[in-house]
């Protein structure tokens, strides 16, 4: 009887271009030394580590769905709207042990619907996402009339904590999002099928494995972990912008796919997005302090997508032609 085929040896490779990330992360922490020295702060630091850490949890969901060969561009307009939720429930009274959950089956079923489209209709992924963010965004403007939810109870700031608490919170539930589902796509026979079904559909059908059902459950935990994601990017501040969080789709995207997961799916690690995620944090903070500034952001993760893509075919056909 067939058995589900390891992922080792289609994320080896990948774990040492991961780990050729290093380089290119060691040589934008010397930029500033040249620049402008005040980056090597400890405020700085600890600044961007939680402003990029809702990126890393979005990030893990979508390795699991770029994995599976499909992916989704709606995850800005499904924060804001999970955002948008957990704030009228807190302003509803809600205490945030009802809020955090209530959030997160949001996210799952807004991944749900995604996942029903791409996986039972056979719509393109890419088709079907960009319908969503559409949809959501304009129907949140809509419902929303673009105004901030404000009034909100006490414990949704920080969830009550204290800013460093809060922040230590935070931090200690990313490092365990990325562990578990580290674990799920290497050690267990669920996460190694959304390697195989990335492959090929045809294959994992030969192996028992049902490609839609993979690919529903990679939308709907994407979905979950953007209501978490929601939460963390949220709960900092004592009122929710309807449009927080525009562009985090090209961050994602290109973190997952500059850390080694191909774009055509089948093969990577969370250890790639992981490290994906701190260059593209260094690559926003550094250009701050450039003459470049930030605006240059988006066109620099613009290029890495680009040189991440091309890197990855050139990969492919090399290992085709060794093969």
């Amino acid at each position: 009887m067939p058995s589900v085929p390891s992922s080792s040896h289609r994320s080896g490779g990948h774990y040492l271009r991961a780990l050729g990330l290093l380089v290119p992360i060691l040589l934008l922490l010397a930029v500033p030394f040249f620049t402008n020295r005040g980056f090597y702060r400890f405020e700085v630091f600890q600044g961007m580590v939680i402003d990029n850490l809702s990126v890393l949890v979005a990030a893990v969901g979508m390795t699991m769905v770029i994995l599976s060969a499909e992916i989704d561009i709606s995850i800005a307009a499904q924060l804001a709207v999970c955002g948008v939720v957990a704030g009228s429930l807190s302003r509803a009274g809600m205490p945030i042990a009802i809020v955090i959950p209530a959030t997160i089956g949001v996210g799952a079923l807004l991944g749900l619907i995604n996942g029903a489209l791409v996986a039972h209709f056979g719509i393109s992924s890419i088709v079907a996402t960009l319908a969503m963010n559409v949809l959501l965004a304009n129907g949140l403007a809509w419902v929303t009339d673009n105004m901030w939810v404000q009034n909100l109870r006490a414990d949704f700031q920080w969830l009550g904590l204290s800013p460093q608490a809060g922040q230590a919170t935070f931090f200690v539930v990313a490092v365990v999002v990325v562990l578990a589902f580290g674990f799920l796509l290497t050690r267990t026979t669920f996460g190694r099928r959304f390697y195989a079904v990335g492959c090929s559909h045809e294959a994992s059908l030969r192996l028992k494995i049902h490609p839609q059902r993979v690919v529903l459950w990679a939308f709907v935990l994407l979905g979950a972990l953007m209501g978490l994601a929601s939460l963390i990017h949220y709960c900092r501040f004592p009122s929710i912008e309807t449009g927080g969080g525009a562009g985090m789709e090209m961050k994602v995207i290109a973190a997952v796919v500059v850390g080694g997961t191909a774009i055509t799916g089948g093969r990577g690690s969370l250890l790639g997005t992981v490290l994906g995620v701190i260059l593209l944090a260094l690559v926003g903070s550094v250009l701050a302090f450039t003459p470049l500034g930030p605006t240059a952001e988006r066109a620099v993760q613009g290029l890495i997508i680009l040189l991440a893509v091309v890197a990855d075919k050139l990969l492919k056909r090399e290992e085709t032609g060794n093969a």
